[in-house]
């Protein structure tokens, strides 16, 4: 993963201060690209802890083409939870604590944070015993999960974009046009977070999958490990379905940054070293990405340096 911290220190040494949409700030540089061999290991950071079962849950909510937050917090991941808690605080119907600019507010005032998390705890209850609040407060709109499994046509019908890449790869393995996009200017105004994996696309040369992704948004320091595990989990799990061996996850990043709250983070991490790489073992009962469950896949031999935690700007 020497790419990755390499890319850090580019961002540091290189990238230029400015604000942003969070309010928190940013380092950044424009158009960057890193490429992982997927033969030499599982690109799994070990210069601290990445949570594998997160990066699996949720890239099994993405295949699912589910949208709503609650398959993944009976898993207990809670990656997506700040913005279907800023859709429900928002609301006319939440008449608790002003959480106003809580993900600022909440590592500034210690006081704050306390509540914020009481109300955050009481939000994920009622998202998992209400399924009628759920429907409506836990829904993200047109995320990854719709995109890929169901995008609109103008005509008013649907395209399984997942389904027909697979069936593609198995049936005409030389095709340029093996792409899933995420990015319907139509639908941006709309998503609680216009997608920053814009599209993806596979290629197969020499009876290996090789997959590239395209970020136009990429937080290097939280977002991006999970996002290189993420792709190169779908890619194995594709390979495999198959009958293909796995060749280089290719990661193109338009805008890079450091958020400036992560600057501490980011120094740290780069006086680590890093250690031999994961292997991803694929149970034999595994036959297709879209009935699989999460006891299929594991890690082996995952040694990293423990974690280094740091806010997430919503």
């Amino acid at each position: 993963m020497r790419q990755y911290l390499d890319l850090l220190q580019h961002i540091l040494d290189n990238g230029g201060d400015k604000g942003d949409r969070t309010g928190t700030g940013t380092r950044s540089v424009f158009g960057h690209q890193m490429r992982f061999n997927l033969q030499d290991g599982f690109p799994l950071l070990t210069t601290k802890r990445v949570p594998f079962r997160l990066i699996a849950s949720e890239l099994l909510w993405f295949i699912n083409g589910d949208t709503n937050i609650k398959f993944l917090l009976q898993h207990n991941n809670n990656i997506w939870n700040e913005w279907a808690f800023k859709k429900w605080v928002e609301s006319s119907e939440y008449t608790g604590p002003d959480m106003t600019d809580f993900g600022i507010r909440s590592l500034k005032d210690e006081e704050f944070n306390r509540v914020y998390m009481e109300q955050m705890e009481l939000f994920k209850t009622k998202i998992l015993s209400d399924d009628a609040f759920a429907a409506k407060y836990g829904e993200l709109g047109n995320v990854y999960g719709k995109q890929w499994r169901e995008w609109k046509t103008t005509t008013g019908e649907t395209i399984d974009q997942l389904k027909d890449v697979v069936d593609q790869i198995k049936r005409n393995p030389s095709s340029r046009r093996l792409i899933v996009s995420a990015w319907n200017p139509e639908d941006v105004p709309t998503m609680a977070l216009p997608p920053c994996h814009t599209l993806f696309q596979f290629q197969v040369a020499d009876g290996k999958l090789s997959c590239q992704l395209y970020q136009r948004s990429a937080d290097i320091f939280l977002g991006v490990p999970f996002n290189i595990a993420s792709y190169a989990l779908l890619t194995h799990l594709i390979a495999a379905e198959c009958g293909l061996e796995v060749g280089e996850f290719v990661h193109t990043l338009g805008d890079a940054h450091i958020y400036l709250n992560h600057i501490g983070q980011v120094e740290e991490q780069l006086q680590r070293q890093p250690r031999q790489l994961p292997q991803l073992v694929i149970d034999s009962s595994f036959t297709s990405i879209f009935d699989m469950n999460l006891d299929q896949i594991k890690l082996e031999g995952y040694d990293p340096h423990p974690t280094i935690k740091a806010p997430i700007a919503v």
